[in-house]
Order: C-alpha cells, then sequence, then structure tokens
C-alpha cells in the first residue's frame, strides 16, 4: 500500500489555507486565514503539509495525465484514435488557444502546488533532521513543477534564456500580481532549489517521495535542458554512481511496468508520482487514457514508433496489438493497472540517466557516449548501438525516443533541440508537420490569469494574442 498518500485528503484539507483557484493562482484565500507560522508549528505539521504538495502533483493537468500525455501526443509518439471520448483533441490537432481548459489546469494546479511547497520551505521551525527533509523535499516538487511549467508556458532556454518564461512566486502574498521572469531566471530557480534539496536531504524513504538522488536526477534533466552538457553529465554520473540504485534489466522489464505498488528497494525509479487505491483521479488516471481495457482507450501507438522496435525488444511488448475500430493497432500498455492500486507517474528513472551521459559525453567522447546508451540497449535486447558522428548523436536521441515513450518526454526533447515535428498519416493531414516556428510549440498563458493579472495581461505568447 502506498502509505505516504495515503491522507492526502486529509492532507489537502490541513493546508486549504492556500486558497482557490478558481479564477487564477493568485486568487487566494483573506489573508486573515490562520497564520502559517501557527499552522505548521510543529514537525507534524510540516510532514502533513509535505503530503499535500505530493498530493497536489497528482492533479490531473499535471503528472496525473496531462504533463506525461502532452510530451508524447504534442510529439510523434502517440494519437487520438478516431474512436475516442474526445479528450486531447486539440493537442492531437494543435488547435488549443487562450480557454484551453487542460492549459488553465496546469497552470493553476502548478501554482497550487508552488504554494504548497512554499508553506513547506517557509515554515519557522528550527532546523532538525526531519525539518531538512521535509524542506529538501519541498524545495525538489517546488523545482519540478517549475520545470515543467517553464517548458510548457515559454520558448526554450536553448532559444534564448532572456526570453519570457514563467512568474516565479516564493512567498504567500494574497495582493502579488507578478509578471513573467525570464526563462534563465527561472532556471537559476530551479537549480537552486535543487542544490539545496540536495544539501538538505538524507535519507531515503520509497519511490513516490523525493530523495538526494531523485533530485540530482532532476537537475541531470535541467543540465540537459539548458545544453549544459558538461554539469549535465556530472549530475547523471552522481546518479549512477553513487546513489544506489539498479537498472532494470530485460529479465524484469515486465514485471516492473506490471508493478503498481511504490517500492523501497531502489530498483530503476528515482522518482514517481503515486496513485494509490484511496487516492487516485478513478477514470481520469493516465492508465485509463491508454487503456484499452478500461472505458477510453483513446490515445494509441503511432506506427513509425511501434517500428522502431526489434522484435527482440522487451519494450515491445508494453504496446500490444489490438483491435480498435475493426482495425489491429499498437496500443499502449506501459500503465495497465486501472482498478485499486492504479499504476504510477514514472517521472524520474535511473534508464534516462544513462542516456542523460550519453547525450552529454557526445561529441567529445563518442567511446562513452556508446557505452552508456548500450548500457540501456543491452538490458533491452535489442542491437547494441555502433556508429559514430552525427549518426550516434542521431541514434541516441532516438533510445531517448524508445526507451521513455509515453513518459512526457518525446516533445520536451523536440522543443530544447528546436527541431520541426513530422507526425505522419495518424494525425490529421493539418497537423502532420509542426515547424519549430509554429507559435503554438508553447501553451498560452490562460486568459483567465490574463483577466485578473494586469501585470502579465501584455506578457502573452506571440501568436495568441
Amino acid at each position: 500500500m502506498k502509505t505516504f498518500l495515503k491522507y492526502a485528503g486529509v492532507a489537502v484539507l490541513a493546508i486549504s489555507l492556500l486558497g482557490s483557484c478558481k479564477k487564477s493562482f493568485l486568487e487566494l484565500n483573506s489573508p486573515t486565514n490562520v497564520d502559517p507560522g501557527v499552522a505548521l508549528a510543529t514537525e507534524a505539521d510540516l510532514l502533513i503539509a509535505l503530503r499535500g504538495a505530493y498530493a497536489g502533483l497528482r492533479n490531473v493537468d499535471l503528472f496525473g495525465r496531462s504533463f506525461p500525455i502532452w510530451g508524447d501526443i504534442m510529439a510523434d509518439n502517440s494519437y487520438q484514435h478516431t474512436l475516442n471520448t474526445n479528450r486531447y483533441t486539440l493537442y492531437n490537432n494543435f488547435t488549443f488557444n487562450t480557454t484551453d481548459a487542460n492549459a488553465l489546469g496546469a497552470w493553476t494546479a502548478g501554482y497550487s502546488a508552488i504554494l504548497r511547497a512554499n508553506r513547506v520551505i517557509a515554515a519557522p521551525l528550527p532546523a532538525s533532521a526531519n525539518v531538512d527533509q521535509y524542506k529538501g523535499e519541498a524545495y525538489a516538487i517546488r523545482a519540478l513543477i517549475y520545470f515543467n511549467l517553464v517548458r510548457y508556458f515559454a520558448r526554450p532556454y536553448t532559444d534564448n534564456p532572456s526570453g519570457p518564461g514563467v512568474p516565479i512566486v516564493l512567498t504567500y502574498d494574497p495582493e502579488l500580481k507578478p509578471g513573467r521572469s525570464t526563462v534563465q531566471e527561472v532556471y537559476a530557480q530551479i537549480n537552486d532549489d535543487l542544490n539545496k534539496a540536495y544539501t538538505m536531504m538524507t535519507r531515503y524513504v520509497n519511490s513516490s517521495q523525493f530523495s538526494k538522488y531523485a533530485a540530482k536526477g532532476l537537475q541531470a534533466k535541467v543540465y540537459l535542458t539548458m545544453n549544459d552538457m558538461p554539469n549535465a553529465k556530472t549530475a547523471a554520473l552522481d546518479v549512477i554512481n553513487n546513489g544506489g540504485f539498479t537498472a532494470v534489466t530485460a529479465a524484469n522489464h515486465a514485471g516492473y511496468w506490471a508493478g503498481s505498488a511504490v517500492t523501497t528497494t531502489k530498483l530503476e525509479t528515482l522518482f514517481e508520482v503515486s496513485s494509490d487505491a484511496v487516492a487516485n483521479l478513478a477514470f481520469d488516471a493516465l492508465s485509463y487514457i491508454y487503456s484499452q481495457a478500461g472505458n477510453y482507450g483513446d490515445l494509441v501507438v503511432n506506427d513509425p514508433l511501434y517500428a522502431l522496435f526489434e522484435t527482440t525488444d522487451v519494450r515491445r511488448a508494453l504496446y500490444p496489438m489490438a483491435t480498435r475500430g475493426g482495425a489491429s493497432i499498437p496500443t499502449v500498455n506501459k500503465y495497465p493497472v486501472i482498478s485499486g492500486d492504479y499504476s504510477d507517474t514514472k517521472v524520474l528513472r535511473l534508464s534516462e540517466m544513462y542516456l542523460i551521459a550519453a547525450e552529454a559525453s557526445y561529441p567529445a567522447e563518442e567511446t562513452a557516449a556508446r557505452d552508456y546508451v548500450n548500457y540501456v540497449t543491452s538490458r533491452r535486447n535489442a542491437t547494441a548501438i555502433a556508429s559514430t558522428g552525427v549518426q550516434l548523436y542521431e541514434d541516441i536521441i532516438t533510445e531517448r525516443r524508445k526507451e521513455l515513450a509515453f513518459e512526457g518526454d518525446r516533445y520536451l526533447d523536440y522543443m530544447r533541440l528546436k527541431r520541426d515535428i513530422v507526425r505522419g498519416t495518424n494525425y490529421p493531414a493539418a497537423a502532420r508537420n509542426i515547424p519549430y516556428s509554429n507559435f503554438r510549440r508553447v501553451l498560452p498563458i490562460p486568459q483567465t490569469e490574463l483577466d485578473v493579472n494586469p501585470t502579465i495581461r501584455p506578457q502573452q505568447n506571440a501568436g495568441y494574442n
């Protein structure tokens, strides 16, 4: 049983002073609410608030569903079958606008989670092993949310670090109406939070809680996104060499994905967002939108992705052929549990650290790059990569696509690499080629936020005005 988030409902009530998101993350409850110093007066209070911050990550438009869905449907891994329940149609077709409910949901839920983390971080408790651990986890949660918000609502760091990012909110202020910080400022805040998290956390609890090396794994991904390859490699190798995690192998690959319980074994998962038998999204869970055994099964595997897997590759079994609309097509079974202890959302895995080390080693150390990427291929019964030069780099990116499919990374890789997207015939004709210059390659600041925040109103992303 996933005990850490079992009392998420209680945690949400305990931190209800964080406020409502009816209109925007800025529309908070009255400042006459219980003083945070009183509300979080003990270590037990702090732990309850931290549980609430973790529970916030499971929101349907965060890691509960939209973040991992966007990363594949906006790219070229998944598509919406013609038999569907109209979920994520606008993203399949690239026609979303400023009133899109999912974008608004991610914005409001993201800042709600940030405010919950802020409460923990700002709690006026003396330092102790527990307080430092709880605050370290809160720093990591805040960094994770900012990392996702800035990647979806702003152009990449590799495009223009001085461009508009997202608002940085580090305190509770009901009157605050912030404008957008620069992309560079947001990434600086993310790295500052992760440095503090790494220093403050001293214990590993389970896969549903941040730990020291989960924070370092997230930082490896942050540096990769910034194209800071030396720091990305250093962080990834710190996890690989010192984190104590072991990689999933071909022999235990199927069992790893079939399982849904939070683990303490340090097998593969650095961090995941938990959905258990008590705290879950029911029919809105990530597993439901993929599962052909559930009521939806809307999103299926794009044919070119399926074609990449050799018949010996154990990952191929995660995409079984199924009949939908009278035709046999590859489907997604990476999140197979749709009742009871639901499949969790994998956020950070050890195998990705090897892929980051591989990409970060290129072009200066091609042998090392091949060794790191083939650490993954050798554990999937896939043919080893033997290429050199530019082809080696492309093979590493393709291996990322195969290994991290349906975990929300493909689109974000397209963004950091500033590449056009060619999606193929499974998509509507008008949405098969999405150039990097397309204004919808970033999400709009939600209209609701523009309506209530005069500071951000003139800072809408280009093309949505």
